[in-house]
């Protein structure tokens, strides 16, 4: 196989992630001026984040891998430095620079469509240690999904399976899952019910990254340390082609 040219890969997480990150801010904007009812308004930003999700996952993973998240990024770069099957670090840096351009351009964007300023930044304060202890539970299950489903030969059901966890993880934890350092910061910027005040950004970052790494300790601990080289379906959505 040739290897997808780098360009195309960061073209490929910037536009997803944007794209992601219109639709999150966007249907939370939307879901709020249609109705007062705070569960209806989540109902609705979550179905059509999850929906967008697993969409863009399915179109970008043979291009980039659709990690749409500098933590999955890491993770694809950690499972696979041993065997070459994974990203190098100056990949990961142009991915993580991608994904973030990708965030705030898309927040603005969703911004702009509904009369807002492209740059709001949100006064939804978000610090707590639950808030915290569930940003870290959040992240941790994504990485273990996405690395145990790629260890275990099941790759191709990353597209709904992310989405469905995304999805279930908003409802079950206390934060809401943003399990994500690109969105949180992307959210930040726009003064929604999806925002996080640009104060409270940090700690969450730390948290989602505590998680990550814990969620790589548990793919050693279940699946063990995998074999120097994965699968062709693998490195298709994880370490692409």
């Amino acid at each position: 196989m040739t290897t997808t040219p780098l360009s195309r890969r960061l073209a490929a997480e910037a536009v997803g992630t944007a794209v992601l990150a219109t639709v999150l801010v966007g249907s939370g904007i939307r879901a709020a001026g249609l109705s007062p009812d705070g569960g209806v308004q989540f109902l609705a930003n979550v179905l059509a984040s999850v929906l967008a999700l697993a969409l863009l996952i399915a179109l970008f993973a043979p291009v980039s891998g659709g990690h749409f998240n500098p933590l999955v990024s890491a993770a694809a770069w950690w499972t696979g430095r041993r065997g070459g099957t994974g990203l190098t670090a100056r990949e990961l840096g142009g991915y993580v620079l991608a994904q973030l351009a990708g965030a705030v351009t898309g927040t603005g964007l969703a911004n702009t469509m509904f009369e807002r300023p492209f740059v709001q930044p949100s006064g939804q304060e978000r610090a707590a240690r639950h808030l915290w202890l569930a940003e870290g539970v959040a992240t941790g299950v994504l990485i273990l999904l996405v690395c145990g489903l790629v260890r275990s030969g099941r790759a191709r059901l990353l597209p709904v399976a992310v989405a469905a966890w995304i999805g279930a993880a908003c409802w079950g934890t206390a934060s809401g899952s943003f399990a994500n350092p690109a969105l949180t910061l992307g959210r930040a910027l726009s003064d929604s019910c999806t925002g996080i005040a640009p104060g409270s950004v940090p700690a969450f970052v730390l948290a989602q990254t505590a998680g990550a790494v814990a969620g790589l300790a548990l793919v050693t601990a279940v699946f063990g340390p995998g074999p120097d080289r994965a699968p062709d379906d693998a490195r298709d959505l994880v370490a692409p082609v």
